[in-house]
């Protein structure tokens, strides 16, 4: 049994722009997603995301896939429920325009400071009923002149008063296609952005995989170099969802190939960490960044 949402002023959350700054200088902005359409499957999401230098890391709303929005947490089947947005994968048929839309709603604020807050987000069916209750964390840390590390914990508790299924393309018939959780959507370039793990590199060679660390390695038009480096704490890994020639974006597939079940207001938690850096580090400086992200991610009595 679902529990309806009560209409509130923080239901709808805010417009303005949260800023997350390092050291006194933005390098995200958050959006609540007020204001898309219901087939966007709304949700907040951090857009753009920078570098210390400025260049941008983030893509929204790009006309290949209208429906990825920067940095942010999104599931294509949440008990039924599209929360990726877009059109959905319906066995033996393909992907399919279906009234399945979610939407994630801001609800107010717990923690609001310069370089980190957290938020209280409701997934609502588009039916308007609560099926998970989120508290998202999101953290900015100084690495170092050239780097700085974004931290985002997750805590999806089900709210739907039974089990809930969460699911991918994969898991009903499409391969590789095991997207879902936590993704982002990087800007897409002239060239396509190299792919580099632990001792591995190329596409097809991470993605899927349950690497240490992924990084994508961008350059843009204009010539600006990027880096990002994904990475998670424990041994116990989400696989990567990693697409570079076709768009580029990373994401940790929670349902990768078989579908994951939430127990009744049982806690779903993540973290994923990611390096954002100037230039295009060579591949012991990725791993040291990747460390060093991870250590300082940990909180206190916390191993990294």
């Amino acid at each position: 049994m679902t529990r309806p949402i009560p209409t509130s002023p923080t239901s709808t959350g805010r417009q303005t722009p949260t800023l997350l700054r390092v050291a006194g200088r933005v390098v995200a902005e958050h959006h609540d997603g007020t204001g898309l359409e219901p087939r966007l499957a709304p949700r907040p999401h951090l857009h753009p995301v920078s570098t210390l230098a400025g260049t941008v890391v983030t893509e929204t709303r790009p006309a290949d896939h209208p429906h990825h929005l920067g940095v942010g947490v999104a599931v294509p089947d949440v008990g039924g429920t599209n929360f990726w947005g877009g059109r959905t994968f319906v066995r033996d048929q393909g992907p399919t325009w279906l009234d399945d839309h979610g939407a994630q709603l801001h609800r107010a604020w717990s923690r609001r400071h310069a370089e980190e807050h957290t938020e209280l987000i409701s997934w609502q069916s588009r039916d308007g009923e609560e099926v998970i209750a989120e508290e998202r964390r999101t953290r900015a840390l100084a690495l170092d002149e050239r780097a700085w590390a974004l931290v985002l914990d997750v805590g999806l508790r089900n709210v739907c008063g039974g089990e809930l299924r969460l699911a991918s393309p994969a898991v009903k018939g499409r391969p590789g296609a095991g997207y879902g959780g936590f993704f982002w959507r990087a800007p897409r370039a002239a060239l396509p952005p190299r792919c580099l793990g632990p001792g591995v590199q190329g596409e097809s060679a991470l993605h899927g995989s349950t690497a240490a660390w992924l990084a994508l390695l961008g350059t843009r038009d204009d010539g600006a170099r990027w880096t990002l480096v994904f990475t998670t704490p424990g041994e116990e890994r989400d696989p990567w969802f990693l697409r570079a020639g076709e768009y580029p974006g990373v994401g940790a597939a929670l349902a990768w190939d078989r579908p994951r079940s939430i127990g009744a207001e049982e806690v779903l938690r993540r973290r994923v960490v990611t390096v954002v850096a100037d230039g295009h580090p060579s591949p012991a400086e990725l791993e040291r960044l990747a460390a060093t992200a991870r250590e300082r991610a940990a909180d206190p009595g916390e191993a990294g």
